[in-house]
Protein backbone atom coordinates (compact mmCIF):
# COMPACT_ATOMS: atom_id res chain seq x y z
CA UNK A 1 0.00 0.00 0.00
CA UNK A 2 1.16 3.37 -0.87
CA UNK A 3 2.35 5.73 1.74
CA UNK A 4 0.45 9.09 2.21
CA UNK A 5 1.72 11.49 0.15
CA UNK A 6 3.26 8.94 -2.41
CA UNK A 7 3.17 9.99 -6.10
CA UNK A 8 1.16 6.65 -6.88
CA UNK A 9 -1.11 7.41 -4.03
CA UNK A 10 -1.93 11.63 -4.94
CA UNK A 11 -1.90 11.03 -8.97
CA UNK A 12 -4.82 7.78 -8.27
CA UNK A 13 -6.47 9.76 -6.09
CA UNK A 14 -6.41 12.75 -8.76
CA UNK A 15 -7.33 10.33 -11.68
CA UNK A 16 -10.19 9.16 -9.50
CA UNK A 17 -11.82 12.31 -8.78
CA UNK A 18 -10.53 15.39 -10.58
CA UNK A 19 -11.27 16.49 -14.00
CA UNK A 20 -8.07 17.89 -15.41
CA UNK A 21 -8.47 21.47 -17.53
CA UNK A 22 -7.82 20.94 -20.99
CA UNK A 23 -7.27 17.39 -20.91
CA UNK A 24 -8.29 13.69 -22.15
CA UNK A 25 -8.57 12.26 -19.35
CA UNK A 26 -7.99 8.69 -21.14
CA UNK A 27 -4.25 10.27 -21.93
CA UNK A 28 -3.05 9.25 -18.72
CA UNK A 29 -2.82 5.77 -19.78
CA UNK A 30 -0.43 6.39 -21.15
CA UNK A 31 1.30 9.85 -20.06
CA UNK A 32 1.15 10.07 -15.92
CA UNK A 33 0.21 12.85 -14.31
CA UNK A 34 2.76 14.73 -11.98
CA UNK A 35 2.60 15.46 -8.62
CA UNK A 36 4.01 18.87 -7.83
CA UNK A 37 4.79 19.20 -4.22
CA UNK A 38 6.79 22.63 -4.15
CA UNK A 39 8.30 25.19 -6.11
CA UNK A 40 11.10 27.73 -5.57
CA UNK A 41 12.05 30.70 -7.81
CA UNK A 42 11.87 29.32 -11.52
CA UNK A 43 11.98 25.43 -10.15
CA UNK A 44 9.19 23.18 -9.86
CA UNK A 45 9.52 20.00 -7.62
CA UNK A 46 7.37 16.64 -7.50
CA UNK A 47 6.61 14.17 -4.70
CA UNK A 48 9.99 11.81 -6.02
CA UNK A 49 12.38 15.01 -5.97
CA UNK A 50 12.76 15.98 -9.20
CA UNK A 51 13.26 19.52 -10.37
CA UNK A 52 11.86 21.14 -13.30
CA UNK A 53 12.37 24.51 -15.03
CA UNK A 54 9.24 26.21 -15.07
CA UNK A 55 9.37 27.56 -18.81
CA UNK A 56 5.92 28.65 -19.20
CA UNK A 57 5.33 30.00 -15.59
CA UNK A 58 2.46 27.80 -15.14
CA UNK A 59 0.60 28.65 -18.08
CA UNK A 60 2.15 32.04 -18.46
CA UNK A 61 1.44 33.21 -14.92
CA UNK A 62 4.02 33.19 -12.22
CA UNK A 63 6.00 36.62 -13.48
CA UNK A 64 8.58 36.39 -10.29
CA UNK A 65 8.63 32.99 -9.31
CA UNK A 66 7.21 30.31 -7.17
CA UNK A 67 7.18 31.23 -2.88
CA UNK A 68 8.47 34.67 -4.06
CA UNK A 69 9.22 35.92 -0.09
CA UNK A 70 7.91 39.49 -1.26
CA UNK A 71 4.58 38.73 -2.42
CA UNK A 72 4.33 36.10 0.34
CA UNK A 73 4.30 38.41 2.97
CA UNK A 74 2.26 40.50 1.40
CA UNK A 75 -0.55 38.24 1.41
CA UNK A 76 0.00 37.03 4.66
CA UNK A 77 0.03 40.53 6.06
CA UNK A 78 -3.54 41.30 4.04
CA UNK A 79 -4.40 37.86 5.30
CA UNK A 80 -4.58 39.28 9.19
CA UNK A 81 -7.03 42.04 8.32
CA UNK A 82 -9.29 40.60 5.64
CA UNK A 83 -9.41 37.74 3.65
CA UNK A 84 -12.58 38.84 1.54
CA UNK A 85 -15.72 40.56 1.78
CA UNK A 86 -18.11 41.56 -1.32
CA UNK A 87 -17.54 44.39 -3.48
CA UNK A 88 -20.99 45.90 -3.84
CA UNK A 89 -21.55 47.80 -1.50
CA UNK A 90 -18.52 47.83 0.19
CA UNK A 91 -14.61 48.55 -1.23
CA UNK A 92 -11.26 48.31 0.69
CA UNK A 93 -7.70 49.64 0.28
CA UNK A 94 -6.45 47.16 -1.81
CA UNK A 95 -8.70 47.10 -5.09
CA UNK A 96 -8.40 50.63 -4.55
CA UNK A 97 -4.78 51.40 -4.65
CA UNK A 98 -4.93 48.24 -7.90
CA UNK A 99 -7.41 50.13 -9.89
CA UNK A 100 -5.61 53.50 -9.24
CA UNK A 101 -2.50 52.14 -9.91
CA UNK A 102 -3.41 50.59 -13.39
CA UNK A 103 -4.78 53.56 -14.70
CA UNK A 104 -1.94 55.43 -13.93
CA UNK A 105 0.00 53.23 -16.00
CA UNK A 106 -2.44 54.00 -18.57
CA UNK A 107 -1.78 57.85 -18.10
CA UNK A 108 -5.40 57.80 -17.10
CA UNK A 109 -6.28 56.60 -19.83
CA UNK A 110 -8.40 53.59 -19.02
CA UNK A 111 -9.76 55.31 -15.71
CA UNK A 112 -11.99 52.23 -14.35
CA UNK A 113 -11.28 49.01 -13.35
CA UNK A 114 -14.11 46.08 -12.30
CA UNK A 115 -12.81 43.16 -11.63
CA UNK A 116 -13.43 38.82 -12.18
CA UNK A 117 -11.76 35.89 -11.48
CA UNK A 118 -10.25 34.45 -14.86
CA UNK A 119 -9.12 35.78 -18.25
CA UNK A 120 -12.30 34.59 -20.05
CA UNK A 121 -14.85 36.34 -17.35
CA UNK A 122 -12.70 39.50 -17.98
CA UNK A 123 -13.73 38.60 -22.01
CA UNK A 124 -16.97 38.56 -21.52
CA UNK A 125 -17.36 41.25 -19.13
CA UNK A 126 -15.49 43.32 -22.26
CA UNK A 127 -18.15 41.64 -24.78
CA UNK A 128 -21.00 42.34 -22.38
CA UNK A 129 -19.63 46.07 -21.80
CA UNK A 130 -19.07 47.05 -25.50
CA UNK A 131 -22.78 45.82 -26.23
CA UNK A 132 -24.47 47.29 -23.63
CA UNK A 133 -22.77 50.45 -24.51
CA UNK A 134 -24.27 50.55 -27.64
CA UNK A 135 -27.49 49.62 -26.47
CA UNK A 136 -27.27 53.13 -24.24
CA UNK A 137 -26.35 55.14 -27.31
CA UNK A 138 -29.48 53.67 -29.15
CA UNK A 139 -27.59 51.37 -31.35
CA UNK A 140 -28.98 47.67 -30.08
CA UNK A 141 -28.20 46.54 -33.66
CA UNK A 142 -24.48 46.61 -32.47
CA UNK A 143 -24.37 43.36 -30.78
CA UNK A 144 -21.69 41.43 -33.85
CA UNK A 145 -18.16 41.18 -33.23
CA UNK A 146 -14.87 40.37 -35.13
CA UNK A 147 -11.38 38.54 -34.00
CA UNK A 148 -8.71 37.32 -36.02
CA UNK A 149 -8.31 33.87 -37.86
CA UNK A 150 -6.59 31.69 -35.25
CA UNK A 151 -7.06 34.03 -32.50
CA UNK A 152 -8.44 32.40 -29.06
CA UNK A 153 -9.61 34.55 -26.19
CA UNK A 154 -11.00 31.84 -23.74
CA UNK A 155 -13.57 28.74 -23.54
CA UNK A 156 -16.84 30.32 -21.87
CA UNK A 157 -19.35 30.51 -24.70
CA UNK A 158 -19.07 34.54 -25.24
CA UNK A 159 -15.41 34.33 -25.14
CA UNK A 160 -15.12 31.13 -27.13
CA UNK A 161 -17.50 33.16 -29.50
CA UNK A 162 -14.63 35.42 -30.48
CA UNK A 163 -12.25 32.28 -30.87
CA UNK A 164 -11.43 30.45 -33.78
CA UNK A 165 -9.48 27.70 -32.53
CA UNK A 166 -11.06 24.85 -34.00
CA UNK A 167 -9.83 22.18 -31.21
CA UNK A 168 -11.46 24.41 -28.79
CA UNK A 169 -14.41 25.64 -30.90
CA UNK A 170 -15.85 22.65 -32.62
CA UNK A 171 -17.40 20.99 -30.07
CA UNK A 172 -19.46 23.84 -29.46
CA UNK A 173 -20.08 25.69 -32.06
CA UNK A 174 -24.34 25.21 -32.06
CA UNK A 175 -24.13 27.03 -29.08
CA UNK A 176 -22.08 30.39 -29.74
CA UNK A 177 -23.15 33.04 -32.02
CA UNK A 178 -21.46 33.97 -35.51
CA UNK A 179 -18.68 35.84 -35.75
CA UNK A 180 -16.82 38.06 -38.28
CA UNK A 181 -13.43 36.52 -38.40
CA UNK A 182 -10.69 38.72 -40.36
CA UNK A 183 -6.95 37.65 -41.52
CA UNK A 184 -4.21 37.53 -39.16
CA UNK A 185 -1.35 39.90 -39.75
CA UNK A 186 1.40 36.81 -38.50
CA UNK A 187 4.34 37.15 -39.85
CA UNK A 188 4.65 33.42 -40.37
CA UNK A 189 2.34 33.61 -43.67
CA UNK A 190 4.99 35.81 -44.97
CA UNK A 191 6.84 34.50 -48.17
CA UNK A 192 9.34 35.67 -50.75
CA UNK A 193 6.90 37.31 -52.63
CA UNK A 194 4.90 38.62 -49.78
CA UNK A 195 7.01 40.18 -47.01
CA UNK A 196 5.62 40.50 -43.29
CA UNK A 197 4.91 44.22 -44.11
CA UNK A 198 2.57 43.33 -47.12
CA UNK A 199 0.94 40.81 -45.12
CA UNK A 200 0.13 43.34 -42.45
CA UNK A 201 -1.43 45.84 -45.23
CA UNK A 202 -3.36 42.77 -46.35
CA UNK A 203 -4.86 41.96 -42.79
CA UNK A 204 -5.75 45.42 -41.96
CA UNK A 205 -7.03 45.81 -45.84
CA UNK A 206 -9.67 42.66 -44.85
CA UNK A 207 -10.18 44.14 -41.68
CA UNK A 208 -11.61 47.72 -43.23
CA UNK A 209 -13.36 45.82 -46.02
CA UNK A 210 -15.42 43.74 -42.63
CA UNK A 211 -15.80 47.44 -41.02
CA UNK A 212 -17.11 48.95 -44.15
CA UNK A 213 -19.54 46.47 -44.82
CA UNK A 214 -20.92 45.69 -41.10
CA UNK A 215 -19.87 48.73 -38.67
CA UNK A 216 -23.92 49.23 -37.96
CA UNK A 217 -24.04 46.14 -36.16
CA UNK A 218 -20.15 45.38 -34.83
CA UNK A 219 -20.21 46.38 -31.43
CA UNK A 220 -16.23 45.62 -31.38
CA UNK A 221 -13.43 43.95 -32.43
CA UNK A 222 -11.00 42.10 -30.40
CA UNK A 223 -7.58 41.04 -30.38
CA UNK A 224 -4.54 40.39 -28.43
CA UNK A 225 -1.83 42.78 -29.48
CA UNK A 226 1.41 41.64 -31.01
CA UNK A 227 1.08 37.93 -29.89
CA UNK A 228 -1.68 35.83 -30.38
CA UNK A 229 -0.24 32.95 -27.83
CA UNK A 230 -2.78 30.22 -28.52
CA UNK A 231 -2.76 30.72 -31.97
CA UNK A 232 0.88 29.32 -31.91
CA UNK A 233 2.36 32.58 -30.74
CA UNK A 234 1.64 34.05 -33.99
CA UNK A 235 3.40 37.20 -33.79
CA UNK A 236 3.01 40.87 -35.19
CA UNK A 237 4.34 44.16 -35.91
CA UNK A 238 2.91 46.94 -33.63
CA UNK A 239 1.70 48.95 -36.72
CA UNK A 240 -1.33 46.64 -36.81
CA UNK A 241 -2.43 47.30 -33.43
CA UNK A 242 -2.19 51.06 -34.68
CA UNK A 243 -3.80 50.38 -37.93
CA UNK A 244 -6.66 48.49 -36.63
CA UNK A 245 -7.49 51.13 -33.61
CA UNK A 246 -7.35 53.89 -36.18
CA UNK A 247 -10.48 51.89 -38.33
CA UNK A 248 -11.85 51.11 -35.30
CA UNK A 249 -12.17 54.70 -34.50
CA UNK A 250 -13.31 55.68 -38.19
CA UNK A 251 -16.33 52.92 -38.52
CA UNK A 252 -17.16 53.75 -34.63
CA UNK A 253 -16.55 50.40 -33.16
CA UNK A 254 -14.57 49.43 -30.07
CA UNK A 255 -11.37 47.75 -29.71
CA UNK A 256 -10.99 45.86 -27.41
CA UNK A 257 -7.38 44.37 -26.13
CA UNK A 258 -6.72 40.84 -24.38
CA UNK A 259 -4.02 41.67 -22.63
CA UNK A 260 -4.08 38.50 -20.29
CA UNK A 261 -1.42 36.59 -21.95
CA UNK A 262 0.77 39.45 -23.59
CA UNK A 263 0.60 42.17 -20.59
CA UNK A 264 2.36 42.55 -17.70
CA UNK A 265 5.64 42.80 -19.02
CA UNK A 266 5.43 40.11 -21.60
CA UNK A 267 6.45 41.33 -24.85
CA UNK A 268 8.76 44.33 -23.80
CA UNK A 269 6.50 47.03 -22.24
CA UNK A 270 4.03 46.83 -19.34
CA UNK A 271 1.15 46.76 -21.68
CA UNK A 272 1.58 45.29 -25.26
CA UNK A 273 -0.53 48.32 -26.85
CA UNK A 274 1.67 50.78 -25.19
CA UNK A 275 4.17 49.63 -28.83
CA UNK A 276 2.00 51.12 -31.24
CA UNK A 277 1.27 54.20 -29.09
CA UNK A 278 -2.15 53.89 -28.80
CA UNK A 279 -4.87 52.63 -25.86
CA UNK A 280 -7.90 50.31 -26.41
CA UNK A 281 -11.22 51.33 -25.39
CA UNK A 282 -11.39 48.23 -23.09
CA UNK A 283 -8.44 46.04 -21.85
CA UNK A 284 -8.71 42.77 -20.56
CA UNK A 285 -5.95 41.42 -17.69
CA UNK A 286 -5.62 38.39 -16.23
CA UNK A 287 -3.03 35.23 -16.16
CA UNK A 288 0.65 37.60 -14.84
CA UNK A 289 -1.41 40.37 -13.08
CA UNK A 290 -1.53 38.46 -9.44
CA UNK A 291 2.22 37.05 -10.65
CA UNK A 292 0.44 33.65 -10.69
CA UNK A 293 -0.90 33.61 -7.00
CA UNK A 294 -4.27 33.83 -7.11
CA UNK A 295 -7.30 33.91 -9.63
CA UNK A 296 -7.69 37.57 -10.67
CA UNK A 297 -8.77 39.63 -13.62
CA UNK A 298 -9.62 42.73 -14.90
CA UNK A 299 -11.59 44.66 -17.20
CA UNK A 300 -10.35 48.34 -17.54
CA UNK A 301 -12.34 50.74 -19.26
CA UNK A 302 -12.56 54.36 -20.96
CA UNK A 303 -14.08 56.87 -19.12
CA UNK A 304 -16.44 57.60 -21.88
CA UNK A 305 -17.88 53.97 -21.80
CA UNK A 306 -18.10 54.28 -17.78
CA UNK A 307 -19.74 57.61 -17.70
CA UNK A 308 -22.58 55.98 -20.31
CA UNK A 309 -23.43 53.11 -17.59
CA UNK A 310 -23.31 56.47 -14.77
CA UNK A 311 -27.52 56.88 -14.72
CA UNK A 312 -30.62 57.28 -12.95
CA UNK A 313 -31.98 54.67 -15.01
CA UNK A 314 -31.63 51.14 -13.75
CA UNK A 315 -31.52 49.34 -17.31
CA UNK A 316 -28.24 51.30 -18.05
CA UNK A 317 -26.65 49.23 -15.32
CA UNK A 318 -23.79 47.05 -15.61
CA UNK A 319 -25.29 44.40 -14.10
CA UNK A 320 -22.40 41.61 -14.04
CA UNK A 321 -20.54 40.02 -10.85
CA UNK A 322 -18.41 37.22 -9.40
CA UNK A 323 -18.92 36.06 -5.91
CA UNK A 324 -15.10 37.18 -5.40
CA UNK A 325 -15.00 40.05 -7.40
CA UNK A 326 -11.70 42.71 -6.29
CA UNK A 327 -10.54 39.61 -3.75
CA UNK A 328 -7.75 41.60 -1.33
CA UNK A 329 -5.86 38.87 -1.00
CA UNK A 330 -5.32 38.95 -4.91
CA UNK A 331 -5.68 42.65 -5.14
CA UNK A 332 -2.88 42.49 -2.51
CA UNK A 333 -1.18 39.85 -4.58
CA UNK A 334 -0.92 42.07 -7.67
CA UNK A 335 0.10 45.40 -6.04
CA UNK A 336 3.24 43.42 -4.67
CA UNK A 337 4.20 42.58 -8.34
CA UNK A 338 3.40 45.94 -9.12
CA UNK A 339 6.07 46.66 -6.21
CA UNK A 340 8.35 44.65 -7.80
CA UNK A 341 8.33 46.05 -11.38
CA UNK A 342 8.97 49.26 -10.11
CA UNK A 343 11.72 48.62 -7.12
CA UNK A 344 13.44 46.36 -9.04
CA UNK A 345 13.47 47.77 -12.56
CA UNK A 346 11.96 44.78 -14.09
CA UNK A 347 11.26 45.93 -17.91
CA UNK A 348 14.47 47.64 -18.44
CA UNK A 349 16.09 43.80 -17.04
CA UNK A 350 14.26 41.85 -18.65
CA UNK A 351 15.04 43.62 -22.03
CA UNK A 352 18.91 41.64 -21.07
CA UNK A 353 16.58 38.55 -20.40
CA UNK A 354 15.29 38.72 -23.93
CA UNK A 355 18.74 38.80 -25.33
CA UNK A 356 19.77 36.08 -23.61
CA UNK A 357 17.12 34.02 -24.26
CA UNK A 358 17.78 34.80 -28.30
CA UNK A 359 21.28 33.85 -27.79
CA UNK A 360 20.65 30.55 -25.39
CA UNK A 361 18.74 29.57 -28.42
CA UNK A 362 21.00 30.53 -31.44
CA UNK A 363 21.01 26.45 -31.82
CA UNK A 364 17.56 26.77 -33.47
CA UNK A 365 18.74 28.52 -36.54
CA UNK A 366 20.70 26.42 -37.81
CA UNK A 367 18.53 23.54 -37.18
CA UNK A 368 17.26 21.68 -40.43
CA UNK A 369 13.56 20.74 -38.81
CA UNK A 370 13.16 24.42 -37.05
CA UNK A 371 11.56 26.91 -39.21
CA UNK A 372 9.40 30.33 -38.02
CA UNK A 373 11.92 30.90 -34.85
CA UNK A 374 10.43 34.58 -33.44
CA UNK A 375 10.61 36.38 -30.20
CA UNK A 376 8.37 39.31 -28.67
CA UNK A 377 10.02 40.29 -25.42
CA UNK A 378 10.01 37.42 -22.80
CA UNK A 379 8.03 35.05 -25.63
CA UNK A 380 10.76 33.02 -27.49
CA UNK A 381 9.15 30.28 -30.03
CA UNK A 382 9.65 28.50 -32.89
CA UNK A 383 7.77 25.70 -35.24
CA UNK A 384 8.63 22.10 -36.52
CA UNK A 385 8.22 21.58 -39.55
CA UNK A 386 5.76 19.01 -40.74
CA UNK A 387 7.88 17.21 -42.82
CA UNK A 388 9.68 16.14 -39.58
CA UNK A 389 6.96 15.17 -37.93
CA UNK A 390 6.05 11.42 -38.35
CA UNK A 391 3.32 11.61 -35.69
CA UNK A 392 1.84 15.10 -35.16
CA UNK A 393 -0.98 14.15 -33.29
CA UNK A 394 1.11 13.22 -30.56
CA UNK A 395 4.11 15.56 -30.99
CA UNK A 396 3.57 18.19 -28.47
CA UNK A 397 2.31 15.59 -25.73
CA UNK A 398 5.74 13.41 -26.51
CA UNK A 399 7.72 16.56 -26.24
CA UNK A 400 5.78 17.43 -23.15
CA UNK A 401 6.84 14.33 -21.41
CA UNK A 402 10.87 14.33 -22.34
CA UNK A 403 10.95 17.87 -21.36
CA UNK A 404 10.10 16.80 -18.11
CA UNK A 405 12.90 14.51 -18.58
CA UNK A 406 15.47 16.74 -19.14
CA UNK A 407 14.13 19.04 -16.25
CA UNK A 408 12.01 21.47 -18.11
CA UNK A 409 8.23 22.08 -18.10
CA UNK A 410 7.15 23.01 -21.66
CA UNK A 411 3.58 22.82 -23.34
CA UNK A 412 4.39 22.66 -27.03
CA UNK A 413 1.21 23.93 -29.05
CA UNK A 414 0.63 21.60 -32.10
CA UNK A 415 4.32 22.23 -34.21
CA UNK A 416 5.07 25.11 -31.66
CA UNK A 417 7.48 25.38 -29.70
CA UNK A 418 8.24 28.23 -26.83
CA UNK A 419 9.27 29.61 -23.88
CA UNK A 420 7.61 31.81 -21.85
CA UNK A 421 9.18 31.94 -18.34
CA UNK A 422 9.31 34.24 -14.94
CA UNK A 423 10.93 37.20 -15.10
CA UNK A 424 14.07 35.86 -12.76
CA UNK A 425 15.69 33.41 -14.48
CA UNK A 426 19.49 33.48 -13.82
CA UNK A 427 22.24 33.49 -16.95
CA UNK A 428 22.65 30.29 -16.45
CA UNK A 429 18.78 29.01 -15.54
CA UNK A 430 18.89 30.10 -19.42
CA UNK A 431 21.04 28.13 -20.67
CA UNK A 432 19.77 25.11 -18.86
CA UNK A 433 16.39 25.94 -20.35
CA UNK A 434 17.45 25.90 -23.48
CA UNK A 435 20.14 22.74 -23.49
CA UNK A 436 17.28 20.69 -22.05
CA UNK A 437 14.57 21.63 -24.89
CA UNK A 438 17.54 21.01 -27.10
CA UNK A 439 18.18 17.48 -25.66
CA UNK A 440 14.54 16.67 -25.71
CA UNK A 441 13.92 18.09 -29.05
CA UNK A 442 16.57 15.37 -30.50
CA UNK A 443 15.55 12.96 -28.79
CA UNK A 444 11.60 12.76 -29.94
CA UNK A 445 12.81 14.03 -33.42
CA UNK A 446 14.98 10.55 -33.43
CA UNK A 447 11.64 8.57 -32.18
CA UNK A 448 9.46 10.12 -34.89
Amino acid sequence: MNKPGHSLDWVSRSLASVWHPCTQMKDHEAYPLIAITSGQGAWLQDDQGRRFIDAISSWWTNLFGHANPRINQAISEQLKRIEHVMLAGFTHQPVVELSERLSALTNGQLGHAFYASDGASAVEIALKMSHHFWKIQGKPNKKEFICLANSYHGETLGALGVTDVSVFRDAYGSLLNPVHIVMSPDSRAATDQVSSEEIIDLALKNLEECLAQHHQTIAALIIEPLVQCAGQMAMHAPRYVKGAKQLCKQYDVHLIADEIAVGCGRTGTFFACEQAGIWPDLMTLSKGISAGYLPLSICLSTDTIYSAFYSDDMSATFLHSHSYTGNPLACRAALAGLDIFQEDAVLEKNKVRSQSIQEAFAWTRDHASIEHIRQQGMIFAFDIKASAISKPGSFSKEMFQQGLQEGVLIRPIGRTVYVMPPYILSADEIQQMSRAIERSLHTVLQKS
